[in-house]
């Protein structure tokens, strides 16, 4: 059988031109980000009754599965709980002024409060830097509690831990791993941007990658990644438990609740559905979006013109692929 028109290395290059945040922007971004915790380190030194215990860099530029697109960045900051107002709208503006203590060379409206984080604006590099702030109760392992953006719960979770359970899989399949999920993000990305119903957050889609690796999926042969994923979404209807057993035992996993419409569990918390307000709606929307993908990959491994497959990778990964 010939080789199909479009192949790995016609993916790999694309990641590389319009996927990935540039390895530049990478360094100088997680460079902003150092500034902001040895600023706060040193203020915390200076005042030993500071609310603030300390700041972690989060997220996808932290994790190294950031797209280019990107345009702001993720830190979680510890406070400590017997400080902490109980209520989330006061939390964020308790901590709004805690920031504002610490960074006084940043003018006041840099420094503002969002719907579930606290948002410090640097006009220079146009990047944001959205500040989560997390319930410290000196845990091991940085373990401490967010609170849940639909419920206002508090729920355990670790930043070192989670990424170091990405690196890991990056470790176990270099540069080939984190390209992975970037692909599936980008995928994800444009559905978002075409309807205003479809949700796949970032971390689901990160667990789902590290689920099928750890299930045999070699993650370097890019288009047979992509239909994996696709087919492993459309063949479990995503109602197969996905969970990881790094931090904890499966006996610690809850039992199957009949609301847990998707169940992929934090790699770090055993209680913690990362998907637990998803719908039938939506899983369906996932499942629907992700069965166009795969039938438009299985035409493009077959076409018999280049512009035929081009056209089915285009509904894929967006008009601006190119071969």
């Amino acid at each position: 059988m010939s080789e199909p028109y479009i192949t790995h290395n016609h993916i790999a290059a694309f990641a590389k031109d319009s996927v990935n945040l540039r390895e530049d922007h990478v360094k100088d971004y997680r460079e902003q980000v150092r500034n902001l915790r040895e600023r706060l380190d040193k203020h915390i030194a200076e005042n030993p009754d500071y609310s603030l215990v300390k700041m972690l860099h989060s997220g996808s530029v932290r994790k190294g599965t950031a797209l280019k697109t990107v345009n702001d960045m993720d830190v979680a900051v510890y406070v400590r709980a017997a400080d902490a107002p109980t209520e989330e709208s006061d939390l964020l503006n308790w901590l709004t002024e805690r920031l504002r203590e610490a960074y006084k060379n940043l003018n006041r409206d840099q420094i503002n409060p969002q719907t579930h984080c606290v948002t410090i604006s640097f006009s220079g590099s146009g990047l944001d830097v959205d500040v989560v702030p997390v319930i410290y109760e000196d845990g091991a392992d940085n373990r401490g509690f967010l609170i849940t953006k639909d419920t206002g719960d508090r729920v355990l979770t670790s930043v070192s831990l989670h990424l170091e359970f990405i690196r890991r899989r990056k470790n176990d399949h270099p540069f080939h791993f984190a390209q992975f999920v970037r692909l599936v993000k980008w995928w994800a990305r444009l559905k978002k941007r075409t309807s205003d119903s479809f949700r796949f957050k970032s971390f689901m889609v990160e667990l789902i990658c590290a689920h099928l690796v750890r299930e045999g999926l070699d993650p370097s042969d890019y288009p047979a990644g992509l239909e994996a994923f696709f087919l492993y979404v459309v063949q479990t209807g995503l109602k197969e438990r996905v969970y990881f057993t790094d931090y904890y035992k499966s006996s610690e996993l809850p039992p199957r609740a009949d609301s847990g419409v998707i169940e992929i569990f934090d790699p770090v918390n055993p209680k913690n559905n990362v998907a637990h307000r998803y719908s039938v709606a939506e899983r369906d929307e996932i499942i629907e979006a992700a069965h166009d993908a795969l039938d438009a990959l299985v035409e493009a491994h077959h076409a018999t013109t280049q512009e035929r497959a081009l056209d089915m990778w285009k509904s894929v990964l967006g008009p601006s692929f190119k071969v």
